[in-house]
């Protein structure tokens, strides 16, 4: 099992490239399930959750070649409708192969997900979705089995879901009619596979609001696309250089986050320069205070950044009070950030109350999920003497090689084998 050793107390300096974001890459490599023509993507980076689908699409009849950094993937037949435990229990994303599936063949077979233990993050939407445009679903031995020719419907999500809205818009492109999802996702990653789908011929209204139309088609045809960049990965950067009070510069980055994420930057005293190549970030004057922060869907505050608020916000001036809105198991980072120094308190495991310390203290830690785990090297970064973590292969998920990036910048960080 890798961990990582850190070294705290080194300044960040220099550039470093923000990959293509995973949220947006898993969608769109789905997208092969609803087109016998070629989808070619640019500048995908090699995650482990990428490689998981590309396994996964590969045992459903998918062909993928990569040249460089361009995956081109082809699915001209679909050789079975069952998509197995052993890929879908390691990534929740790959559960989202159900509804391409159905449009495309009538029939699928799916394991239920896996992916990080953050809370129950129930399915309901997805198979209500589903039923009301025609589908038949029954929970068997652990497999969602359904079957049925979709038609247009009015679904109607009693709560914002990113994969709920992408499962919906990927079954409603090929289904018969028109299709609205109210209360639709509105994140950047939702957007892009929008746009990817526009480009395969389907037609959508009301892009950008709540209230989302997809008129379904015959028959899609292949696209070519870049991917969003990877909002989550800029924000750890950010908060890696605002922890170290350093002067980075992340390229291919946009500061597509939301008023409430970039608020805590700004009223820190960090400045943020959005340029035509990526985004500037000059940290060293940088004095954080305590802040108000409540998770919550896109234009909200995300809750995959609340664990890296915990970490930079431990060493702010007062106090701050995260609520968790999102997920109901999703501060497992804070017991493992108080064995480095941070003074935080939990309440019913919805609220965390942070009261700034001076100094992080370097300790063993362990990661228990993706955002957590960049949380805990972020806060490594600051920490007094070395840090070890482990299981980082949850941090592998959505991160390429991020102790390489961060070494690129300054930082005393290395990937060690554990016994």
């Amino acid at each position: 099992m890798y961990a990582f050793k850190v070294t705290g107390g080194k300044k960040l300096s220099g550039t470093v490239e923000i990959q293509s974001a995973k949220n947006a890459i898993l969608p769109l490599m789905i997208c092969t399930l609803l087109t016998t023509d070629p989808i070619v993507l640019h500048k995908v980076p090699l995650l482990a959750d990428v490689k998981t689908l590309m396994q996964l699409l590969e045992s459903l009849g998918t062909t993928i070649t990569m040249d460089g950094d361009t995956m081109i993937l082809q699915t001209p037949e679909i050789k079975t409708t069952a998509a197995s435990y052993d890929y879908i229990s390691k990534m929740r994303a790959g559960f989202w192969v159900l509804g391409p599936l159905l449009a495309r063949m009538g029939q699928a077979s799916v394991s239920l997900p896996g992916g990080c233990a953050i809370g129950a993050r129930a399915l309901d939407i997805y198979f209500s979705a589903l039923t009301a445009m025609g589908a038949n679903i029954e929970n068997s031995n652990g497999y969602i089995k359904a079957s049925g020719q979709l038609h247009g419907a009015d679904v109607n999500c009693w709560r914002v879901t990113v994969g709920g809205t992408h499962n919906t818009i990927m079954a409603a492109s090929l289904a018969k009619g028109t299709t609205v999802i109210h209360n639709a996702a509105l994140e950047p990653e939702v957007m892009d596979l929008i746009s990817m789908l526009t480009q395969m011929g389907v037609n959508f209204e009301g892009v950008g609001s709540r209230d989302l139309i997809i008129h379904g088609i015959e028959k899609l045809h292949g696209a070519e696309y870049t991917p969003v960049p990877d909002r989550i990965e800029t924000m750890t950067f950010m908060s890696a250089a605002t922890i170290t009070k350093s002067h980075i510069f992340l390229k291919n980055a946009r500061l597509n986050l939301s008023e409430a994420e970039l608020g805590v930057f700004h009223t820190g005293k960090v400045r943020l320069t959005q340029t035509d190549t990526g985004v500037d970030i000059d940290a060293t004057e940088a004095e954080l205070v305590g802040l108000p922060i409540t998770t919550g869907p896109y234009p909200e505050f995300a809750t995959d950044n609340q664990s890296l608020m915990c970490a930079i916000l431990s060493l702010a001036k007062g106090e701050s009070i995260i609520n968790e809105k999102m997920h109901d198991n999703r501060f497992m980072h804070v017991p493992e950030l108080v064995r480095m120094g941070a003074n935080i308190r939990l309440i019913d495991n919805t609220h965390a109350i942070i009261t700034g310390v001076d100094q992080l203290k370097g300790a063993t830690v362990m990661a228990s999920d993706l955002r957590g785990g960049a949380a805990l090297v972020v806060a490594a970064l600051a920490a007094t003497g070395y840090s070890t973590i482990q299981r980082v292969y949850h941090i592998d998920r959505g991160y390429y090689h991020l102790e390489e990036k961060l070494k690129a910048l300054g930082a005393d960080i290395e990937r060690l084998w554990l016994d």
